[in-house]
């Protein structure tokens, strides 16, 4: 009987292991077929037009898990590429003689970053200087859309769509009073100096400080010149007139795009196969040939003459940076430690761009990090792509490069620390009934557990704090050349735009990715004999592999059911990890 009862349990482990090791094969089937079939070969034609619709998910980074392509509230897939391999597409685009011009169709739920947008934009503006044409056509432009579409030749709408242009703002979520209701107190630790260090704000306001409103203020100006300058240049219609229309809401009829210059026709999409006609577009048995930048990427013709040149390695930083290995979708500092020194030692890699998308995180990750930069900048160079924010931890691991390159829009600095502890012990006793009660050696040894913290041990707390600020201002003075004078009067916490960045020293230049890697290559002596590689390591083994699979279904189900609320569930979901010693800022800034 004994037998039969082990016997029996062990098969029955085994039927439910094999179905769900048979579920886990299938789901991580299901992911590799959506990563081939956002790389399916189709034949490219003459009088082949590109098109750019934003169905394929244009994205900062590649994506590094298995699942990242599958949206687990609908088990649809997207297909989707990164940024550098969608301006390689564009600028490949630009002498393929199949290719005869570009039909940019934004408007769609999805919206990239607004830096992303930037150096699309600025890979079309290069593009349209080949002599090929761009042109632009939506139902409804957003803001962000009418951004890249207004740098297109002609720029067509439906006769009863909508522009919206009315400028830009940053609304942020304030959780005190949240917290109240939940008697969830966050402990604060901030040094005086880090007036500008707003990342812990929603926790103990219920609104901007003064310094807040006015970096946020700063910023929203610097970028919303960028977009009047470039929509200006574009339309030829001054900036003045631009902000004007915005702040009168003078854009409220379609007729009113077109008679303001913003809009150059109102047409059905149907219509726009005689726009294309008359660009010289010879229709393929009674239609267009269109192409998306997915098909495009994939079939892109190989320069074999560079096959075996020296590589110039993208390696990409992407997320908020924790302690150890951390998930697909942040940045561990071990992990991201050994990837910088696996290309420092890799003897192919003569130039590295290391793009930079994170707010920060953890002090201790980011100094892991920061370590092995000064490693890989004494083998060789290194430079710094800033994409939609490189700010606090994020810009401390970017101070070492050789040159730090920000889009104009790039939301950076932050230089700044703070120390949040989420205090739950009355909640769980008031609203559950749990209580705690504990055993200890020594005054200290349950610190930061289910009690307040004595003001000994907020003392030691403090003190760590500003060292971490010190040794932070410290490295960015070294790293920048700066006087730490110069240094301490633009941390304080506070944020800037990248073009803000440029003028006062904490980046080199203005630029994309493509800015970046030619830097790079120049400081390398290479020439034009190189060859840019992404480094990528995708998560690995079981463990790994559940984790991301958990945390895709949680986001992808909670986006869809929270709807215009998920970003803030996001941050906050985020924020809760973010605990200890904290280089972080958690705003980002887009056009609504």
């Amino acid at each position: 009987m004994k037998f039969l009862k082990t016997f029996l349990a062990a098969l029955l482990a085994f039927v439910v292991g094999s179905v769900v090791l048979t579920i886990l094969g299938v789901v991580i089937l299901f992911g590799i077929t959506a990563s081939m079939g956002a790389s399916e070969r189709v034949v490219i034609g003459e009088n082949s037009i590109l098109k750019i619709d934003f169905s394929e998910l244009v994205t900062d980074a590649p994506v590094r898990s298995p699942f990242g392509r599958i949206d687990f509230a609908t088990f649809e897939t997207t297909p989707t590429i990164s940024l550098y391999n969608a301006l390689k597409a564009i600028e490949t685009a630009k002498t393929d003689d199949r290719i005869r011009g570009i039909y940019l169709r934004p408007g769609g739920a999805y919206v990239p970053s607004l830096t992303v947008l930037e150096e699309l934009r600025e890979a079309l503006a290069d593009f349209r200087r080949s002599g090929k044409f761009v042109v632009a056509y939506s139902e409804a432009y957003g803001q962000p859309d009418y951004y890249l579409a207004s740098v297109a030749d002609k720029i067509y709408m439906q006769p009863q769509g909508r522009l919206m242009w009315s400028g830009m703002s940053a609304t942020m979520p304030f959780f005190k009073g949240l917290f109240d209701k939940l008697d969830v107190e966050a402990e604060i630790f901030r040094p005086t100096e880090c007036r500008f260090k707003s990342a812990v704000e929603p926790y103990f306001r219920t609104d901007m400080s003064d310094e807040n409103r006015l970096q946020m203020q700063t910023l929203l100006d610097s970028n919303w010149t960028v977009v009047l300058e470039s929509v200006a240049k574009s339309r030829g219609v001054d900036p003045v007139t631009l902000n004007r229309l915005a702040d009168e809401l003078v854009i409220a009829m379609p007729s009113d795009a077109v008679a303001h210059k913003l809009i150059d026709s109102l047409l059905y999409e149907d219509q726009l196969e005689e726009v294309f006609r008359s660009r010289g577009v010879e229709a393929k048995e009674g239609e267009m040939k269109f192409v998306t930048l997915c098909q495009y990427a994939a079939n892109r013709r190989a320069d074999l003459k560079k096959i075996h040149a020296p590589q110039v390695a993208i390696v990409y930083a992407e997320g908020a940076i924790v302690d150890g290995k951390g998930s697909s979708d942040e940045i561990g500092g071990n992990s991201m430690a050994a990837q910088l020194a696996k290309v420092r030692r890799d003897t192919t890699v003569k130039a590295v761009v290391l793009r930079v998308n994170s707010p920060g995180g953890s002090a201790l990750a980011s100094d892991v990090i920061w370590r092995e930069m000064q490693l890989l900048k004494a083998a060789k160079p290194i430079v710094v792509s800033m994409g939609q924010y490189a700010a606090s931890g994020g810009y401390y691991i970017s101070c070492p490069a050789d040159a730090i390159v920000a889009d104009r829009m790039t939301l950076t600095g932050s230089i700044g620390v703070f120390g949040m502890f989420l205090r739950m012990d009355e909640m769980l006793s008031k609203h559950v009934g749990i209580t705690f009660d504990t055993a200890k050696t020594n005054e200290s040894s349950d610190a930061g557990v289910m009690r307040p913290l004595t003001e000994r041990e907020r003392a030691v707390l403090m003190r760590n704090i500003d060292d971490v600020y010190a040794t932070f201002t410290g490295l960015v003075a070294q790293g920048r050349h700066l006087p730490i004078e110069r240094v301490k009067e633009l941390a304080e916490g506070r944020v800037w735009s990248g073009t803000d960045a440029v003028a006062n020293g904490l980046a080199d230049l203005n630029g994309g990715l493509n800015a970046a890697i030619a830097l790079a290559a120049e400081k390398a002596t290479l020439g034009d004999n190189y060859r840019v590689v992404e480094r990528v390591e995708a998560p690995t083994g079981l463990v790994a592999l559940f984790s991301d699979l958990s945390a895709q279904v949680r986001t992808d189900i909670a986006d869809k059911e929270l709807g215009i609320f998920a970003p803030h569930w996001r941050k906050l979901r985020e924020v809760s990890k973010q605990q200890g010693v904290l280089m972080y800022c958690p705003y980002s800034i887009e056009i609504e």
